[in-house]
């Protein structure tokens, strides 16, 4: 098949997976075209198979805001007729979903049918598409979408209580390759972060205030008190100043590093005993998916998509969000007993296993069959 894949091109969850599903469909043999405003962070490698398309937005003063949405509709129609895009995977229904049914509208003017398949991933339901603003639009891009995926069972409860749903929503959930986290670092390494006898925990995420970053802050806080630990802090955002302002007024700066955005999250993981998650919501939570692939279990809220992906009592615990004493109770159940840790390891890298790319990609592949069938039907 040929397939085109529309992603922010960004650090953030969907544009990883779609990266990693377009680079994984490749390796099937299917040829695939990413079309966005820059290269994905993630798309280190084009071939015969993978393709960037690169979305322009000329400058014009008659608009006060950029019409992104018509420049990549415009871009849609150009590369489906150049490269006869065979179907269309967008992530996220606002602006990708809206500006894919506008090209399809386009296209069937030239008698060309281009079947679009929107996945939903979170905020564009949860945060811009409830906005009264919005919510017109992202109504009418799912129900005009041919086919429709949620990440996980959270967001499709979210999104059919949220917008008048006329259509099927499958659940695909999130994936992660494992054979990627098979890395050994050496112990020398380690030593670069922490001592030999300090626990390593660590938090990643862009640092919004949905992440409830002073309760990951407070959480180690409370650890470091009984037992000699330090905390990865691993991404940027608006809430990292005043993270490492807390840091300072609680006296532990010395025991939190933050990384900023950092291309050796995989390293940092391998060398971590605990995950912190604790966020207001989360539609999957892939954070803590990698983060478990490498062995690691998870403290975390028991919101949105996480209890699907993190197993209570099992890969690591789930309180309510803001319950900073029960995350530390918990943490310190985990950490303070080495044969419990180590059981708590095993059994996170066993559930990350159900999420592995090459057991979740099959369903997508089926998903383009099923639309391009219905095509022929018609």
């Amino acid at each position: 098949m040929k397939i085109g894949i529309v992603c922010y091109p960004t650090f953030g969850g969907s544009g990883v997976v779609a990266t990693e599903l377009g680079l994984e469909l490749s390796k099937r043999g299917h040829e695939v075209h990413f079309i966005t405003y820059s290269q994905p962070v993630r798309l280190e490698l084009l071939s015969n198979n993978v393709h960037y398309h690169e979305v322009n937005v000329p400058e014009y003063p008659l608009f006060h805001y950029q019409p992104y949405e018509l420049a990549l509709s415009s871009k849609l129609v150009d590369m489906a007729k150049l490269h006869e895009i065979e179907v269309l995977h967008v992530h996220y229904a606002i602006p990708h979903a809206y500006a894919a049914y506008m090209a399809k509208k386009m296209l069937k003017e030239e008698g060309i049918d281009l079947p679009i398949v929107t996945t939903l991933h979170g905020t564009d339901i949860t945060l811009v598409g409830s906005h009264p603003f919005y919510k017109s639009a992202v109504t009418f891009s799912i129900n005009k979408s041919d086919a429709v995926t949620s990440v996980s069972q959270s967001l499709k409860e979210d999104t059919i209580r949220l917008f008048d749903i006329k259509r099927d929503i499958d659940v695909v959930p999130n994936f992660i390759d494992l054979s990627k986290y098979t890395h050994s670092f050496t112990d020398c390494q380690r030593a670069m972060m922490a001592n030999d006898d300090e626990k390593i925990i660590t938090h990643i995420s862009n640092f919004r205030p949905v992440k409830r970053i002073d309760d990951v802050i407070n959480i180690f806080y409370n650890i470091q008190k009984e037992i000699p630990s330090k905390l990865m802090m691993v991404g940027d955002g608006p809430e990292k100043e005043p993270a490492e302002q807390l840091c300072k007024k609680l006296g532990i700066e010395d025991k939190v590093i933050f990384f900023g955005k950092s291309h050796e999250i995989d390293k940092i993981l391998c060398f971590s005993d605990l995950f912190l998650l604790p966020s207001e919501t989360e539609s999957f939570g892939l954070a803590a998916l990698e983060a478990m692939a490498c062995g690691v279990p998870v403290i975390s809220s028991n919101t949105g998509g996480i209890p699907e992906v993190n197993i209570q009592g099992v890969s690591g615990f789930l309180s309510n969000a803001g319950d900073v004493k029960d995350m530390t109770k918990n943490a310190l159940h985990i950490l303070k007993d080495e044969d419990v840790l180590k059981v708590f390891k095993s059994n996170a890298r066993a559930e990350a296993a159900q999420f592995d790319i090459h057991s979740i990609v099959p369903y997508y592949e089926a998903i383009y069959k099923n639309v391009l069938n219905q095509l022929s039907i018609v």
